[in-house]
């Protein structure tokens, strides 16, 4: 890729009506190889439990597929919910990864559960261990064990850790265990300058992390026109509509099924809330935005998230994204 901000892939693997969780899933990987030839820097799947219309409740599984596909890609978790998850077996997981792949796994790590409380309650450290001490404990498992216990294989390249997060605390705590930081602006909209300056002063230098490395996750739905950006991006909030009232267990709908139906006064209220902080549009929309973003922000690297039900539309997004970012 030309000069410009580094671009990366955050994937939640949407579940479209008429497909399989099968189909999502090596559609991923298929977006993957094709993004790879763009020029993004990473590839990332977030974590999500008891939502059929998200097929990400294994970031470690789905990477290594992901892994094998590609050749230059960087992959791994955006992210690893932590408090879902024994330490040593996340430690065992990247650590196969790390091994089979050296120099190419992050582990990004999340603060949240990614699911409802029936499904947390089935989740996680059985000693329900508080956040830094669960980051403490992931850590050591790579620079020679903890307590006495090692997570095996011990990869000679360990995976980079990461956190993510949406708000000035987890920027903070970012910064002061000396971590690249990711701001999810893709989930709270307008607070990522704020956050990231809160990152790089507290900021705190370690062997692997000289440097704060600054980052935003943003949703990009970018087509030749608005109107067909527009009509892609709001089968996605239409299903998130659907799942927080009437069908809470289905799938997203079609492109179709969303275009033909009227939304209320308060659902177009729901789709502008989620839409507008966003980028959705034309390339000649879309460039100027996320240039201010950039300055506003002064970010690193930029991870974009596409959710949209046209395969072939999804992968031009990306691509159209990337050519806006050699200008950034």
């Amino acid at each position: 890729m030309a000069e410009g901000i580094a671009v990366s892939v955050h994937d939640t693997v949407p579940v479209w009506r008429g497909d399989t969780a099968g189909d999502a899933l090596r559609r991923s990987v298929e977006l993957a190889k094709a993004v790879e030839g763009f020029g993004y820097r990473r590839y990332w799947v977030a974590e999500h439990h008891s939502t059929p219309a998200l097929a990400t409740s294994s970031p470690a599984v789905l990477a290594g597929p992901i892994l094998e596909a590609t050749r230059t890609l960087s992959v791994g978790s955006g992210a690893v919910l932590l408090p879902n998850h024994s330490a040593l077996v996340v430690a065992e997981q990247f650590g196969v990864l790390a091994s089979l792949y050296p120099g190419r796994v992050d582990l990004g790590l999340g603060r949240a559960t990614g699911g409802s409380p029936a499904s947390a309650a089935r989740l996680g450290d059985p000693r329900r261990l508080g956040f830094d001490a669960q980051l403490e404990e992931l850590r050591g498992y790579f620079s020679g064990g903890h307590e006495g216990v090692r997570a095996v294989p011990e990869p000679g390249t360990p995976p980079r850790f990461w956190l993510v997060g949406s708000s000035v605390s987890s920027a903070v705590q970012a910064g002061r265990a000396g971590l690249p930081y990711v701001y999810a602006h893709a989930i709270v909209g307008g607070g990522a300058p704020e956050a990231l300056h809160a990152y790089r002063e507290a900021f705190r230098a370690t062997a692997g992390q000289p440097d704060p490395h600054a980052c935003v996750a943003v949703i990009a739905v970018v087509a030749d026109n608005d109107e067909r950006a527009h009509r892609l991006a709001n089968a996605f909030v239409y299903g998130q509509i659907l799942m927080r009232t009437v069908d809470p267990d289905g799938v997203l709908p079609t492109e179709e099924e969303t275009a033909a139906r009227p939304f209320a006064p308060a659902e177009e209220a729901f789709l502008r809330s989620r839409i507008d902080p966003q980028f959705v549009g034309s390339p000649e929309r879309i460039a100027p935005r996320l240039s201010e973003l950039v300055a506003r922000t002064r970010a690193d690297e930029l991870f974009v998230l596409t959710q949209v039900p046209d395969h072939e539309a999804r992968i031009r997004s990306y691509e159209l994204v990337a050519k806006i970012a050699t200008s950034l």
